[in-house]
C-alpha cells in the first residue's frame, strides 16, 4: 500500500485539481515538484483556513470570467494570425511553433493577452500553412484559433 501525501494546490493542475482542492499524489511528486514550484502547500490545520479564501478568489474570477470568456472566444475566432516562422524547402520548419510562439503572435494580430498553458496544439506544427489551435478560455468556453504559418524573410 503506497503513503500518499496530501496538499492542497494553490494553482490550476491539469488532471489534479484546481486552486483550493484537497489533493493525495506520491510523496515525491508533492515534494520534489508541486510545493518548491508554489504550486500547492502542504495540508495542514492552518493550510484550512487558506482553502477557504482560495476558493473564494476562485468563485469570483470564475463568475466575473465566464461572460468575459465569451467575449475573448469571439474576439479570438474574429481574428487573423500570421506567424513567421524560418522554414526549408519544401516548407519544412526549422523547429516547431510552440504555444508561447502562438501567444505572441496573437497578441501581435491585436488580440486578448493570452497564458500559453490555455493552448491545445493537437500536433507540433512542423510545416508551412493554415493550422487549427484549441484555446481553452474557461472550463466552459473553448475557441478554435486558425494560425497562418507563413514563411519569415
Amino acid at each position: 500500500m503506497a503513503v500518499l501525501m496530501k496538499l492542497i494546490l494553490t494553482q490550476d493542475v491539469t488532471g489534479l485539481g484546481a486552486p483550493g482542492d484537497v489533493v493525495e499524489v506520491a510523496p515525491g511528486y508533492g515534494r520534489n515538484y508541486l510545493v518548491p514550484q508554489g504550486i500547492a502547500i502542504q495540508a495542514t490545520r492552518g493550510a484550512e483556513k487558506q482553502i477557504a479564501t482560495i476558493r473564494r478568489a476562485r468563485e469570483v474570477r470564475e463568475v466575473r470570467d465566464l461572460g468575459h470568456a465569451q467575449e475573448i472566444k469571439a474576439q479570438l475566432v474574429g481574428l487573423t494570425v500570421r506567424l513567421p516562422a524560418r522554414s526549408g524547402d519544401g516548407g519544412r520548419l526549422f523547429g516547431s511553433v510552440t504555444s508561447s510562439d502562438v501567444v505572441s503572435a496573437v497578441q501581435s494580430a491585436g488580440g486578448p493577452k493570452l497564458d500559453r498553458r490555455l493552448i491545445t496544439l493537437p500536433a507540433p506544427i512542423k510545416a508551412l500553412g493554415n493550422h487549427s489551435v484549441t484555446v481553452k478560455v474557461h472550463p466552459e468556453v473553448e475557441a478554435i484559433l486558425t494560425i497562418e504559418v507563413v514563411a519569415s524573410t
